[in-house]
């Protein structure tokens, strides 16, 4: 999976060029909470949330609760700055 293509659509303005994948993966490691970048990724893989929610003893709720939070935090400026070269 290639992080560039999954982070792109969810950043509204960004400026600059995004890093290769594995800078973005630690940025979003540091970023994110452990369920959040999970669940980030999870879905980004097309897994179900109910299937994401067994596997983490949570609510479905909760599960796009975190993933709306990842998406947000995605377009902080400290952030997106990070992102960038």
């Amino acid at each position: 999976m290639d992080l560039k293509e999954v982070v792109l659509p969810h950043i509204e303005k960004l400026v600059g060029d995004l890093k290769d994948s594995q800078e973005l993966k630690e940025v979003l490691k540091r970023r994110f909470t452990k369920k959040e970048y999970k669940v980030f990724i999870a879905i980004e893989e097309g897994v179900e949330s109910e299937d994401i929610a067994k596997q983490l003893g949570d609510k479905v709720d909760r599960i796009e609760e975190l993933y709306k939070s990842a998406c947000k935090k995605l377009n902080q400026e400290k952030i997106k700055q990070e992102l960038v070269y």
